[in-house]
């Protein structure tokens, strides 16, 4: 990949919405060389798909996510793939991934309540042939996602405490 093309890569991971006249302006190409690469980009699938980042927070749709750390005993001849192909397939998951240390896979999921994601746990995700064992931790405040800044620092409201 050369130089532009990873130029172009970056401008849009932080802002898909960005004209092709002004990311050409950015990196001076011009604005067909641009839009082909772009296109080239997307034919390899090296862009897989534009995102907007949503602070459900300030809507009225309840959503809660859970991290779900789960340990697994590897299939024989497949290993981890025909695992992770069984979990990322709910429609609960949000995103997964393979990781090294005390568990193997990372597995972010989505639901409407804590009780709905404790269901997918308990009813879904466990009983599943290799799943060895599970650590549920649910998210409680959103800081920062995808590289955006969610809430900026707030003055702390609480009165001093004096002695």
């Amino acid at each position: 990949m050369d130089t532009k093309d990873r130029e172009i890569l970056e401008i849009l991971e932080k802002d898909a919405k960005i004209p092709l006249a002004k990311i050409a302006l950015m990196i001076a190409l011009d604005e067909e060389d641009v839009k082909s690469r772009v296109e080239n980009l997307e034919k390899k699938e090296i862009i897989l798909q534009y995102k907007t980042i949503i602070d459900w927070e300030k809507t009225d749709e309840e959503k809660v996510y859970a991290f779900i750390e789960v340990r697994v005993i590897p299939k024989k001849n497949t290993g981890f793939d025909a695992i992770a192909k069984r979990i990322y397939n709910f429609p609960e998951v949000h995103s997964m991934y393979l990781m090294a240390g005390d568990y193997d896979f990372a597995v972010v999921v989505e639901g409407k309540s804590m009780k709905e994601l404790a269901y997918f746990v308990a009813e879904k995700l466990s009983p599943l042939p290799h799943i060895q064992s599970t650590g549920t931790h649910f998210l409680l405040k959103k800081y920062k996602l995808d590289g955006k800044i969610i809430e900026e620092e707030t003055m702390d409201k609480r009165l001093a405490m004096t002695l």
